[in-house]
């Protein structure tokens, strides 16, 4: 038996033990370019290249040229592409599905509430002005009075009215931001129209429609899908609609958000402060002006997940599963497009492509999909 070509289009320094898993279940394995993740250029011809003799293709993020439909179709016996990540909007799902290939992601725990926590983390470094107070004790500036008065401690004539905090999709990341603020006792609105009620209720959230989670909210945090559906999703229209005194936090995906209408936000003061780890363009160009609105801005480089043992080495194990059980003519566990599942089996089910005779073990260890 041929040992079947695995395409590692996008690798990481974490992805050493499942290379080695693969290599031992019988793969061959084509390694990309690290310098493929970032922006720049365009490799599409070469990804195609090696795409052509691969059963399967695996990698994190992939900014400089996205898994195109050219290169899915370089090979028609192409079975899956396994995504380390939570995201899969660098991969042209709707291709995928119409070629009856496999896409799979890896919303892992660790990745997941390494979001969620960095999150949490942004947004009360902002609203607690950490970094302030950090700064003026280091200058000598003891008790600064312009810092006695924070976000979290105003008061009014009626007393402390506390704060509300609007989660924009209510998915594992941002139900783990409201379980991490529930004991802060905020009133946390979320909306998000693809989820059952009664996770609104588990996770302690008012079900509201977006512009009144805008309206209301003294803190709005982002955690849905970049999709064509959420591309540019959040607008002038949207800041207007926010408190003068509030903030925005974004750490899914930086197309999420029109960051030029954010910049004109910020600068008319349409809004107080915002927290991004997720940019349009990546890494941020040195003259965005995003960098310019010193500690009204909080700026992290699309690494908010990256918690030490952490980060996306137990996606990478995820996707390598996947691959397997793929090879196997076996249906993963984590199939995003689950639309293309019926005509997949159709095309590979019982095809298998491994020496391996064990049945292919699944990742309980890192938690389930919810």
């Amino acid at each position: 038996m041929d040992k079947p070509q695995v395409f590692v289009f996008a690798p990481a320094d974490q992805s050493a033990d499942s290379h080695e898993r693969l290599e031992k279940a019988g793969c061959s394995l084509v390694i990309g370019e690290a310098g493929w993740l970032t922006p720049q250029g365009n490799n599409e011809d070469e990804m195609a290249g090696y795409a052509k003799e691969s059963a399967a293709l695996m990698g994190s993020s992939i900014r400089s040229s996205p898994i195109t439909r050219r290169i899915m179709m370089a090979n028609p016996e192409l079975r899956i592409v396994a995504k380390c990540t939570v995201g899969v909007d660098d991969v042209d799902v709707d291709a995928a599905t119409e070629l009856g290939i496999l896409v799979t992601h890896a919303p892992t725990e660790s990745n997941c509430y390494g979001v969620a926590e960095g999150t949490v983390q942004m947004i009360l470094t902002i609203l607690k002005k950490a970094r302030e107070r950090d700064r003026a004790v280091k200058e000598g500036r003891w008790r600064d009075p312009a810092l006695m008065g924070t976000f979290l401690g105003r008061r009014t004539s009626d007393g402390y009215p506390g704060i509300t905090l609007g989660i924009l999709g209510l998915g594992r990341i941002g139900s783990r931001v409201a379980d991490l603020f529930a004991p802060w006792r905020f009133r946390i609105l979320a909306c998000d129209p693809y989820i059952d009620d009664d996770k609104f209720v588990r996770h302690g959230c008012e079900k509201v429609d977006m512009d009144t989670l805008f309206r209301e909210s003294d803190v709005v945090t982002i955690h849905c899908d970049h999709n064509r559906e959420t591309r540019r999703f959040v607008t002038m229209r949207h800041f207007k609609m926010m408190k003068p005194t509030a903030m925005i936090a974004n750490a899914t995906r930086g197309q999420i958000i029109n960051e030029e209408d954010l910049c004109e936000a910020l600068a008319r003061e349409e809004i107080a402060a915002a927290a991004i780890d997720a940019f349009t363009d990546e890494p941020l160009p040195a003259g965005s002006p995003l960098r310019g609105f010193g500690d009204r801005v909080l700026l992290s480089a699309h690494m908010v997940s990256s918690n030490q043992g952490s980060g996306i080495g137990p996606g990478y194990r995820w996707a390598a599963q996947a691959v397997m059980a793929a090879l196997q003519g076996e249906v993963p566990d984590n199939v995003y497009n689950k639309e293309a599942i019926e005509r997949w089996k159709r095309r590979f089910t019982g095809r298998k492509m491994l020496p391996i005779n064990e049945p292919i073990g699944r990742e309980h260890s890192y938690g389930v999909p919810e």
